[in-house]
């Protein structure tokens, strides 16, 4: 795996671990950010999502999709910015920065990981 991919690869356990956080624990995470607890589906629903993701972040590591290493980048920006914007707004406790910090460290290290321009390949290799 080479380091772009490894980067992608451990981005996904962390999702994983979010998903199933979700979907089998949701209040302890709740807490954690400060936020009501809740006996809705809905935070399950986003652990399944969350998993969904967490596999594509897998799979593309494993088959080295360099383009989705890159397509994660302005998204995982996008997080930081977004949970920054609600927390700033008082929709959220501040606490949410901190996965969105999570984020942008995993998108900087993904970025930093690319192989020069020259050398990147957009498709899939072995």
């Amino acid at each position: 795996m080479n380091p772009a991919a490894r980067t992608v690869f451990y981005f996904g356990l962390y999702l994983y671990l979010v998903g199933l956080t979700l979907i089998t624990v949701p209040n302890v995470l709740m807490n954690m950010l400060q936020m009501p607890e809740t006996n809705e589906v809905w935070i399950r629903v986003v652990g399944v999502l969350v998993i969904c993701i967490a596999f594509y972040y897998h799979m593309t590591a494993l088959a080295n999709v360099m383009a989705f290493f890159k397509y994660t980048i302005p998204t995982r920006f996008f997080v930081f910015i977004s949970f920054t914007a609600l927390a700033l707004l008082d929709y959220v406790s501040p606490m949410i920065i901190g996965f969105g910090v999570i984020d942008l460290l995993g998108a900087i290290w993904t970025w930093i990981s690319l192989p020069p321009k020259g050398l990147a390949s957009t498709s899939a290799s072995s």
